[in-house]
């Protein structure tokens, strides 16, 4: 049976090319909204990480109406990080819109993304977007789309894709690169004629596979996936099984069943095979398995998600602001948060370490990480993180690390710094081109030469570059790599942090606080030029003399504190300090806490 009533299709894009506000669009023109109804811009990216950075994070599903066909849409995102929730949602649809930005052209995620689709055997219409840039190059980017899907070894059928000229932000779309489309009725045809009707089996047993997991304080976990065979039904009894755990899981029942209407999840009593539904009442459902029904319990192949490459430790915070700020502090409440991520997030591993008070979380990058950790302060936990490294691999008895394909666009005038740098890190320029007045460089470089460089290459194109990568492949290990040529300025008492001794602290280095911020001894308050800790007492006060009042002299005048990101601090942190997190502050500090201790400690580690 061919379900014409239904496309199922998922946006895949580097990140920013456009992909949520071409959603928007969709939505709109289709209907979904109301003429005179009040929507905010960027809809589907509800969380409020997402909408503050600007990212989407979570895999979305939506849903429009066009000449009487329902198109079930994914968004999904575009950062390299979150690459696990592409892989899974692409289990959902039968084709992809790929959206390359009309100025960038195809980028490293567009590559990853592409591959998993091409792998897949899935259709592709290759959108053109933001050809209303000034610095738009259309025709080249076209040629770039077409060399790459030749690169990944595409089909002639792929290789045939359509190629659409869109607008996302005006909502226009046209199949003349030269001809500015008046809506978005060129692509929604596309669509229609591109994408074949589903080939549905409404008679056989049921499967739904399970591709996300949401959550409900009524109802609890709701399972989301695509009907592979047969009709669900509201308050069927149901099996739940996995194609890589052949034994069965368990046994339940379709409490809820909802369709995707839009933006809203809609209760019905049934839907057949192709359909993208939601369903609670199976409390211990995870993402990749199969619901079937109890008279043929036939699991649906998963797809397999790309192991992590970044390890950090969770750990209890012990400083001795321990316990003032947070709402969740313990051992149980940070263990059952980190399990509880595992069920959401496919590309996440926890596990247990040797402390019972530690935990190894493993992800595919510093930001996957970094959005688990704000999440988790948001929520109320506090607790302490390690710096982040690597997971190298054996093979044939020899070390392999992963590497990234690093793409940087500068001014022609910025090369000299990025090259130096790649150099320190063991990069290697595979490609380089210009585009304009600006230079693309393309390196294969360690993933852990990218740790802390965010901000240094900022600083060498004077804000002006533009940075993105994507793992590659494991590689042997290539090399000592310097990862920070500054020290620490260690507080060297606890108390309040005073402006006399901050005047004497910042000649230095450059503080990360201010006057009246709490401080510990141990406690990191600055970075020094020099590679070497310097302990500085920012508590000092200048007393009363015989001679004078401690007042007498002029105003001291104080640097303005530079105030790190959470990522920043992520990035800066060393081997021997962790990272404080809780609700309120995002402190750095020594793993040994105690300045003799600590100088023992260091003394014993050059002798060895």
């Amino acid at each position: 049976m061919l379900r014409e009533d239904l496309r199922n299709v998922a946006i895949i894009a580097h990140v920013d090319h456009g992909k949520t506000t071409l959603v928007d669009q969709m939505l709109r023109q289709s209907g979904t909204f109301r003429s005179n109804q009040v929507v905010e811009e960027r809809v589907m990216d509800s969380g409020d990480l997402e909408r503050e950075r600007g990212i989407t994070i979570l895999a979305k599903n939506t849903s429009v109406h066009y000449n009487g066909v329902k198109i079930n849409l994914v968004d999904t995102p575009g950062h390299a990080d979150f690459s696990g929730e592409v892989e899974r949602s692409l289990k959902m649809v039968s084709g992809v819109l790929l959206l390359v930005d009309a100025a960038e052209g195809p980028m490293p995620q567009t590559r990853f993304v592409t591959q998993k689709a091409l792998d897949l055997g899935l259709r592709l219409i290759v959108v053109v977007n933001k050809t209303d840039r000034p610095d738009a190059r259309t025709k080249e980017v076209v040629d770039e789309v077409l060399e790459l899907l030749i690169d990944l070894n595409a089909s002639d059928e792929q290789l045939e894709s359509p190629f659409l000229y869109c607008s996302g932000r005006d909502g226009t779309a046209s199949l003349d690169p030269e001809t500015k489309g008046e809506d978005l009725k060129p692509l929604f045809d596309t669509i229609l004629s591109h994408f074949p009707p589903l080939e549905a089996d409404p008679d056989g047993e049921l499967q739904i596979l399970v591709s996300s997991i949401d959550y409900n304080d009524y109802v609890g976990r709701i399972g989301i996936g695509r009907i592979e065979r047969g009709v669900a039904r509201a308050n069927a009894d149901v099996t739940v099984c996995n194609f890589n755990r052949k034994e069965v899981n368990f046994r339940g029942k379709l409490v809820g069943l909802y369709e995707i209407e839009g933006l809203e999840r809609v209760p019905c009593e049934s839907a057949s095979a192709g359909d993208i539904v939601c369903f609670a009442g199976l409390e211990k459902i995870n993402i990749g398995d199969t619901v079937c029904s109890s008279a043929d319990v036939e699991p649906v192949p998963f797809v397999k998600i790309s192991d992590p490459t970044v390890e950090m430790i969770f750990s209890v915070n012990d400083s001795p602001f321990a316990g003032k700020e947070g709402k969740f502090v313990t051992t149980r409440h940070l263990r059952d948060r980190l399990y509880r991520e595992l069920l959401r997030d496919v590309s996440l591993r926890v596990e247990d370490t040797d402390s019972a008070d530690a935990f190894r979380v493993s992800g595919r990058g510093e930001m996957h990480l970094s959005i688990l950790i704000e999440t988790m302060r948001r929520e109320g936990y506090e607790f302490q993180v390690s710096s982040p490294k690597v997971l190298f691999k054996m093979i044939d008895g020899e070390r392999y690390e992963p590497v990234d394909r690093l793409i940087v666009d500068v001014p022609e005038n910025c090369t000299g710094p990025v090259f130096q740098s790649m150099g320190e890190r063991k990069g290697e320029l595979i490609h380089m081109s210009a585009i304009g007045s600006r230079m693309r460089l393309e390196f294969f470089v360690p993933s852990r030469g990218l740790f802390g460089y965010k901000s240094e290459f900022l600083t060498d194109t004077r804000g002006e570059g533009v940075m993105s990568s994507v793992f590659f492949d494991y590689q042997p290990y290539k090399g000592e790599i310097t990862r920070r040529s500054t020290g620490s300025l260690v507080a060297f008492e606890s108390g309040e942090a005073v402006t006399y001794g901050l005047f004497n602290a910042q000649g230095r280095g450059t503080l990360f606080i201010g006057a009246g911020t709490p401080v510990y001894e141990g406690m990191v308050v600055g970075f020094s030029p020099k590679d070497e800790d310097i302990n500085v007492n920012v508590c000092k006060t200048k007393h009363l003399t015989n001679t004078r009042s401690s007042s007498s002299d002029d105003a001291l005048r104080l640097l303005a504190p530079k105030k790190l990101s959470l990522e920043e601090a992520l990035e800066f942190i060393g081997e021997d300090e962790l990272l404080e997190i809780t609700p309120q502050n995002v402190r750095i500090r020594k793993r040994i806490l105690d300045g003799e201790l600590r100088a023992k400690a260091r003394a014993k580690a050059k002798l060895q």
